[in-house]
């Protein structure tokens, strides 16, 4: 009989990935602040419970994907939270991102009761989500990895075990810092592109045809192109994990310049009150620079 999984979290990441769980035929109960959110993931089978203590109740697993770190310690340590009703031998999979150091402290905690906390970030945005092609870092137990490794192959690709509890979250971080840079280099050599009177779908066709070829290039650039701003991953969203880079990146003493640099651009969309666009808006801050 396959685990019973309680899922929290159905934003863009969160709600695909629990289906992909459903149509792998895993018993999933779900839970999430705005109930309506999770509708689609209700009609295609999963159960609901009224707080994740309730939907940790009966699980083997719980899985989950929020928004900051705040959100994940309510979800598992608060009154109503997951410890609540955490049985020994529970596994916890925070796909959030988050800060490595709150990860390894909330594992700490739910050790005390016998439950294992896997950090296990993921990368590959709302397509990846959909088509189960994420990328996750995960960190905690080899032993442990591989025995949820099954259900991580559910929703993922590439599953990586990168260390102890709170590498996957460091890892990602990383990944962070990379992802940031090249939408900076989409945007600003489609804006090059456009103000030097280049048709940008035969440019966009020869970057993806050579060295500068991306994911990102392939999909961000093609969104550019169409004026589709529609988040694949929100600019705030992007702006919480690269202030997790920066907090992280002074106390370990790494300057990231670049990246400071992409989080002011990226903060001046938010000012502007566009911090639920996509990044790849980041063009327009560029376009607003002449």
């Amino acid at each position: 009989m396959k685990e019973h999984i309680a899922f929290i979290g159905m934003g863009i990441m969160g709600a695909p990935m629990a289906q992909n769980l459903l149509k792998a035929n895993y018993p999933v109960t779900v839970y999430t602040r705005t109930k309506s959110k999770a509708q689609p993931v209700l009609d295609a089978g999963a159960n609901w419970a009224d707080s994740p203590a309730q939907a940790a109740d009966n699980a083997d697993i719980v899985i989950t994907c929020v928004t900051d770190t705040p959100d994940i310690e309510a979800v598992l340590l608060a009154s109503g939270g997951v410890i609540e009703s955490a049985r020994e031998g529970l596994i916890c999979i925070d796909m959030s991102t988050i800060s490595p150091d709150a990860t390894k402290q909330m594992a700490s905690v739910l050790a005390e009761k016998g439950v294992q906390l896997l950090d296990a970030p993921i990368s590959g945005g709302q397509i990846g989500a959909i088509e189960a092609k994420l990328s996750i870092m995960v960190g905690g137990p080899a032993e442990t990895v591989e025995k949820v490794r099954p259900i991580l192959e559910v929703m993922g690709r590439t599953i990586t075990h990168c260390g102890p509890v709170g590498s996957g979250q460091t890892t990602k971080l990383a990944n962070q810092v990379m992802v940031i840079h090249t939408i900076m280099s989409i945007a600003e050599g489609l804006a090059f592109a456009e103000q030097a009177g280049l048709d940008l779908e035969t440019t966009h066709t020869v970057t993806c045809g050579g060295a500068a070829y991306s994911h990102s290039l392939k999909h961000l650039g093609r969104k550019i192109i169409d004026g589709d701003l529609a988040p694949a991953f929100m600019v705030d969203l992007q702006l919480k994990d690269l202030r997790l880079v920066m907090e992280y990146a002074e106390k370990i003493g790494q300057p990231l310049p670049g990246t400071q640099q992409a989080m002011e651009l990226l903060s001046k969309l938010a000012e502007q009150g566009r911090g639920t666009d996509g990044t790849q808006a980041l063009v327009d801050v560029i376009r607003q620079l002449r």
